[in-house]
């Protein structure tokens, strides 16, 4: 399997630190508000990446973090007139929410900041001991410029660098210093060997990272725009307390809208929920796998809508195939193997589902149930490895339902034609299809299908 490697700027071969074992941590969610589609992207492209792993036989440890302290939590905690920590529980439900939908596995361990403070307060007091960090009145800031390799992850210059914290931040030594641990008098806060404060944004993943997957692991992943200064910072940090760290690093890119990355600081974050109301999960799950991971995916309603008739189609194709035929495990088309492991791409993977379908359609017009058979155990097992399985699932169940109402009319429609009561048979016929619904009259009786 190729993957690229954002700290090497490069497509390589993916070899784990341990046979048959993968580790990865991925940046999971600062929970200070509700979800949007942006979030779900970096969710789906490691959520996906995992299950490709989990295919082919590996054992896989994923961890997710959740950022349950940070200032943005405690300004929409004062904005929203409730305790900070009823603020994080509530939005990180919503993220759960939001990931159930999208059918995102749950993670071998999603653990928040807060339950992590001495494994930071470790790890910070390991950077004073090695004169890598240093405190001053209870703050305590990273030496950047001690650690020479600084910005090899975003591929910067350290004297070309814009300020990534406040440079007015008390008795720095250096500008690009930043904040391990900060002393504040506001809740809450923790005990530490400096005074009380709260944890910089980068220490609780070098530390939770450390925690649960060892000094060195295999993947660390997140969206780009968490390279710099977060990854960055965390490389630096954990490096040079000693951990050989992340082997890897992948970032998917970011969701647009009109070319502008999609965030709630900008006002045009479509949030989730809403979504929700537009489309099914497995829809917007489709959609947000469409584009390469390392691509921007730009949003448009008009895409959204696009992405979510692709899918019905497949699934209406696994629903008419399911009514003729079982089918038993299948095994993957081989163009479809050689385009995931060529560091996931998936329009080259999602061309190879399109054409299995295609074929499939032909088989089920023509009645060849060999092929059909073929198409279907392929197209399934594809639907699987993508996390798109619950959604053929649903459709399938939805047919049902929809059949069931369906043949009730249409059964009233043949009634008034046996007694030749055109003007009714036919106003049944037009609702039909003034429903969205195709009638055909058949040799061997009345079929319908959504129309497409």
């Amino acid at each position: 399997m190729q993957l690229y490697n954002t700290l090497t700027r490069d497509v390589s071969e993916f070899i784990p630190i341990e046979a048959s074992k993968v580790s990865m941590y991925v940046c999971g969610a600062t929970v200070q508000g509700n979800p949007h589609i942006g979030h779900m992207r970096a969710a789906v492209v490691f959520d996906l990446l995992r299950r490709w792993f989990s295919h082919n036989g590996f054992e896989v440890r994923f961890v997710r973090n959740v950022t349950d302290i940070d200032d943005k939590i405690l300004h929409t905690a004062v904005h929203e007139n409730r305790p900070w920590f009823e603020v994080a529980a509530h939005y990180e439900r919503e993220f759960t929410n939001a990931y159930n939908a999208l059918g995102i596995l749950p993670p071998s361990v999603e653990p928040r900041a807060t339950g992590h403070i001495t494994q930071m307060v470790e790890l910070i007091q390991d950077l004073i001991d090695r004169d890598m960090a240093y405190e001053i009145d209870g703050d305590v800031y990273f030496a950047v410029d001690k650690y020479a390799a600084y910005g090899e992850l975003s591929n910067q210059k350290l004297d070309q660098l814009m300020v990534s914290e406040d440079s007015a931040e008390r008795n720095k030594h250096f500008k690009h210093d930043f904040a391990l641990w900060k002393k504040v008098e506001d809740q809450p806060t923790w005990p530490t060997p400096w005074g009380e404060g709260r944890p910089g944004w980068h220490i609780e993943c070098s530390a939770m990272a450390r925690f649960y997957l060892g000094k060195k692991f295999d993947i660390h992943g997140g969206g780009l725009d968490l390279a710099f200064p977060h990854h960055e910072n965390e490389i630096a940090q954990s490096k040079a307390a000693g951990d050989n760290f992340a082997q890897r690093w992948l970032h998917s890119a970011w969701v647009t809208q009109s070319g502008e990355k999609m965030s709630k600081s900008l006002g045009n974050s479509l949030q989730v929920q809403e979504v929700l109301k537009l489309v099914s999960g497995m829809e917007l799950r489709y959609y947000l796998l469409s584009a390469h991971y390392r691509s921007m995916l730009e949003y448009s309603p008009a895409a959204l809508t696009e992405a979510a008739t692709g899918f019905n189609r497949i699934t209406s194709f696994v629903s008419r195939g399911q009514e003729l035929i079982e089918v038993s495990d299948g095994s993957l088309p081989k163009d479809f193997i050689t385009a995931m492991d060529d560091d996931l791409n998936l329009p080259i993977a999602l061309g190879v589902l399109y054409e299995t379908v295609r074929r499939g359609n032909t088989a089920l017009a023509e009645n060849d149930l060999d092929s059909l058979r073929l198409a279907l155990t392929e197209v399934i097992e594809m639907l699987n490895v993508l996390g798109l399985s619950q959604g053929a699932i649903a459709t399938e169940n939805t047919h049902q339902i929809i059949d069931g109402l369906v043949q009730a009319l249409l059964t009233e429609r043949e009634a008034a034609r046996a007694r030749k009561d055109f003007a009714t048979a036919d106003a049944l016929r037009d609702k039909l299809i003034a429903a969205g619904l195709t009638i055909e009259d058949t040799a061997t009786g009345v079929r319908w299908s959504i129309t497409r």
